[in-house]
């Protein structure tokens, strides 16, 4: 495979500059202040942060190299309709603000699954608990993993050095600085992540002689196709799916994900948390802005040669980093800025799963057992970072096994997040819901949702409900086939129908199906009235009729 350039030594001392500062806030932290003398102080910050820099960190958590890397290429195949997930962006903070946020905040709860004991019965607060674990270790490895194979291939930066390097720095600064750490190097990382996608922009309008350019070769792609209001849920993406679907998934991660609740329970009041979620809104927007942008400038340059087909790149997600080294190689360490923004993703991404395992590990699987005093609860979180840095790590290996990098990530988030954003709901706004309605519902919502998953995995929806975009090669200096075999001969019923539900209805379809199964089964089973906690239900209540 010929790649457009290399690495220089300039691109390299970047990438390391970034590394190194993460890794010095980290050290910083460690040192500074009362040594965090708790687990309160390591895992929720002392609950003293401000809403600024918890609204960045928010943002940098769940945009992880995936978005760098990942959302350009979606835009490049299949079009700017992406953009509409800034829709569901609003109505996820909406929601998480007002519902989740305020209970989370007024039980001053270390993790989230506590509530489900409160709410619920210790059974559901393990399973949630296990479910979060297994959810948050597999697209942790697949976030350090992904990009470090897609830049591997492009610029030559060794594989498992860079995944060892930064899962090594980012369990450094979680082990030695705790939630304050994390937090501070996410706003870093957030400004690299911009800085990366900026570069790339500018360049791009300026070599293509404007924005106008861009934007009339991408309308002349096809590519502006953001209007698509199908209601069929086999269609890969449509206003319908991404909005709906959108904010399902993005409600998962924002109103009951561990990672994102952990940041705003460390606030100091209510108004800062609420503060951080609506500040955290406007930087969702830019970035989303910025990559399906760098998605248009992507097709601009590539409209008559397509590196994928012509075979100069030999995945998909390698597109961003070619084009990098396509147009910024003269200038010395550009490049690596870029390469430092997908990491920026990375390191920001796994620090908060790292740290949030942490904190669910100690709160859930150790404190209620063992009898330990605060020093020994924060050294014991510091021991859990480090073996979760080493999980998270080692997981790098088996996300080689997984598909495109965007629609992986959404898959795990979904067929996890989608039931227990239904088990947290049902309980939030239900009175009437109970134990055994919770359970029912989780195991219900989960089976269906690995169902569908797993059937989609094995048998990837046919094209006309994919609907990728044309990409052309006639304007290449190559030759050779690029005949391609049709996987879809022979195929089942349900693999065209009930396996081609959009990947982005994975979620919904888990958190309807839990709600529904628990409210059936609490109502069969006999309604439980009894010291049911006002402060664990919302004021938004579904009024008990019951």
């Amino acid at each position: 495979m010929s790649s457009a350039a290399s690495f220089s030594v300039w691109d390299y001392v970047v990438f390391t500059l970034m590394l190194v500062i993460s890794a010095g806030i980290g050290v910083y932290y460690a040192f500074s202040g009362r040594g965090q003398s708790s687990s309160a102080d390591f895992l929720v910050g002392g609950r003293s942060m401000t809403a600024v820099p918890v609204a960045l960190s928010l943002s940098a958590s769940f945009m992880s190299a995936i978005t760098v890397l990942g959302t350009p290429v979606e835009v490049y195949q299949y079009g700017a309709v992406f953009i509409l997930i800034c829709f569901a962006y609003v109505l996820m903070v909406a929601v998480s603000s007002e519902i989740f946020l305020p209970i989370f905040y007024r039980l001053g709860i270390t993790s989230t699954y506590e509530y489900l004991e409160m709410r619920y019965s210790k059974v559901i607060r393990l399973f949630g608990t296990v479910l979060f674990i297994i959810q948050t270790v597999l697209y942790t490895g697949l976030v350090i993993y992904a990009p470090a194979l897609a830049l591997n291939q492009v610029t030559g930066v060794d594989l498992w050095g860079a995944v060892m390097s930064t899962g090594v720095v980012c369990t450094l600064y979680c082990t030695l600085g705790g939630l304050k750490a994390v937090v501070w190097t996410d706003v870093f990382q957030v400004g690299i992540m911009f800085a990366g996608l900026l570069a790339v922009i500018v360049q791009s309008v300026l070599l293509q002689g404007g924005i106008s350019t861009i934007i009339s070769d991408s309308a002349q792609g096809g590519r502006l196709n953001i209007w698509n209001f199908d209601p069929n849920p086999l269609r890969r993406h449509t206003f319908w799916s991404i909005t709906v679907g959108g904010t399902f998934l993005w409600t998962s991660v924002y109103g009951i994900n561990q990672a994102q609740v952990q940041r705003y329970i460390s606030c100091k009041s209510m108004f800062h948390a609420k503060m951080a979620l609506y500040i955290n809104l406007v930087c969702l927007w830019a970035i989303s802005i910025c990559s399906v942008f760098c998605g248009l400038c992507l097709y601009s340059f590539y409209k008559n040669c397509d590196p994928w087909t012509a075979r100069k790149v030999s995945a998909l997600d390698q597109l961003m980093p070619y084009l990098v080294l396509d147009i910024l190689s003269e200038y010395p360490g550009v490049p690596g800025l870029f390469v430092a923004a997908a990491y920026s993703g990375t390191l920001s991404t796994v620090s908060s799963s790292v740290n949030a395992l942490a904190a669910v590990t100690i709160a859930d699987l150790i404190r209620p057992y063992l009898s330990l005093s605060e020093k020994q609860l924060s050294w014991a979180s510091k021991g859990m970072s480090l073996f979760y840095g080493a999980v998270c790590i080692g997981m790098a290996g088996v996300a080689s096994l997984m598909g495109g990098m965007l629609q992986a990530a959404i898959s795990i988030v979904g067929v996890v997040g989608g039931p227990l954003l239904g088990l947290f709901s049902l309980g939030i706004l239900f009175p009437c819901a109970n134990a055994k309605g919770g359970l029912a519902g989780l195991i219900s919502g989960l089976a269906l949702s690995l169902w569908v998953c797993i059937g989609a995995q094995i048998y990837p929806p046919r094209p006309e409900n994919s609907r990728p975009l044309a990409l052309v090669t006639h304007g290449c200096n190559f030759s050779g086939s690029t005949n391609w075999t049709d996987p879809f001969l022979l195929r089942p019923f349900l693999a065209d129908n009930w396996y081609s539900l959009s990947y982005l209805y994975f979620g919904p379809l888990g958190t309807v199906t839990v709600i529904t199964v628990g409210l059936v089964v609490s109502i069969l089973s006999g309604v439980s009235h009894s010291d049911m906690r006002s402060t664990l239900l919302s004021l938004f209540k579904v009024t008990d009729v019951f």
